[in-house]
């Protein structure tokens, strides 16, 4: 597509939007506020996550259409409110992949992809003049997300492992840790550790360059489709679950796994 079409179908998209906003529009998008229209970009971004983890490209790009529109929607609403408007937002996002990206507009110097990283950081700390390094990272985000966004912020300043023998280390150190810590029975210290034996895991994900929430997520589908295998296959010899042996479903459960 061309720049002139691109430019052309995305204000198609915002008058679509702000007739749907209008006094003459939609009864169920005038009524929507920022926080309304929250748990729908929400469930969104999730329905983009899982066409990419798919491979399914269609859907994506019907997830990324529905994104702009929850973009624009939140837009026009802070115009309607004179809080700013879409072009403001453009605007600031402009300058300040400009401003950030000093390797690329400017004259400094970044070879690899983690000094764009560090130079990113640094530059966002000073702009937002924040106290701590590790500040801005939403408390809201899933636990091994931030785990390991905080890792990375923490490692950007020249806080962190030298090698992964190190963290491998650190995660055998944690499991033994956990165990002397069930073997006393003390629920709040097993809690304390089964915390630190996954911080220790995830960091072990980020030297391995693999985001630990989708490692997890893929993890979760696949023991969900091979305990779906058990469920069909049990369902076609009339069996039930709770009529079936342990070593009858770990027998499906394996042949499931060969499937794969």
């Amino acid at each position: 597509m061309s720049k002139s079409n691109r430019n052309n179908a995305f204000a198609a998209l915002f008058d679509i939007v702000s007739k749907l906003r209008a006094p003459d529009g939609c009864p169920w998008d005038r009524e929507q506020t920022h926080a309304s229209l929250l748990p729908f970009f929400l469930e969104e971004t999730y329905e983009v996550i899982e066409s990419v983890d798919q491979e399914n490209w269609p859907e994506l790009k019907e997830e990324l259409g529905d994104i702009l529109l929850h973009t624009i929607m939140q837009a026009l609403i802070a115009e309607e409110n004179g809080h700013f408007s879409l072009d403001e937002s453009l605007q600031h996002v402009s300058e300040k992949l400009v401003r950030r990206h000093p390797h690329v507009f400017g004259d400094a110097k970044a070879d690899a992809a983690f000094e764009a990283k560090q130079n990113w950081e640094a530059a966002k700390h000073k702009e937002k003049k924040r106290a701590s390094r590790l500040d801005g990272v939403p408390m809201t985000l899933p636990a091994l997300v931030r785990a390991q966004r905080l890792q990375q912020k923490a490692s950007y300043t020249g806080f962190d492992w030298e090698k992964i023998e190190q963290v491998w280390e650190k995660v055998h150190e944690e499991i033994q840790e956990l165990k002397e810590a069930q073997s006393e029975e003390a629920k709040d210290h097993m809690e304390e550790e089964i915390g630190d034996v996954l911080f220790a895991i995830v960091n072990l994900a980020r030297f391995m360059d693999i985001p630990a929430e989708d490692a997890l997520r893929k993890t979760n589908r696949k023991f969900t489709s091979r305990f779906a295998a058990i469920e069909n296959e049990l369902k076609n010899r009339e069996k039930t679950l709770e009529e079936s042996s342990l070593e009858e479903m770990d027998a499906i459960w394996e042949k499931a796994k060969l499937k794969e």
